[in-house]
């Protein structure tokens, strides 16, 4: 019982209190720090949520993007201190929790319909910032 509450306070200290809300569909740019010797990079990963798991300190988002005509999906976990900063580039409207079907559509089979409004939010790890930007389309 000890250990369950000792865990439960260390998960509470990692899990970031400023992660916009955003659903399966909508578009997401993802920075991310890189680490390349003694240098420090920031690096952006703009893909539609096809997927989200889990809870906590284990949740993911999986990303999905075509680039030069090959597919790529990344899983991100939210609450990693590599993650810099998570912004909802555009809303989508979609009836599935899980959208696998995207990896093998193309063309219109591959467009996912848009909501209205979007929130940028900076997620950083030792102080939190907020920047209140909503996209007006």
């Amino acid at each position: 019982m000890i250990q369950c509450k000792e865990i439960q306070a260390l998960e509470e200290k990692q899990l970031k209190s400023s992660i916009p809300e955003f659903s399966v569909g909508d578009t997401l740019n993802i920075h991310t720090r890189i680490i390349e010797g003694e240098k420090e990079r920031i690096q952006l990963f703009t893909g539609t949520v096809i997927a989200r798991k889990g809870g906590g300190l284990s949740e993911t988002v999986s990303l999905y993007r075509v680039a030069y005509g090959a597919g790529i999906e990344r899983v991100f976990s939210i609450h990693s201190p590599r993650i810099a900063k998570i912004e909802v580039a555009r809303r989508g409207k979609v009836r599935k929790a899980k959208l696998y079907y995207l990896r093998g559509a193309s063309g219109k089979k591959a467009k996912v319909q848009g909501r209205i409004g979007g929130k940028a939010v900076a997620v950083e790890t030792n102080t939190t910032q907020i920047d209140d930007t909503t996209a007006s389309s």
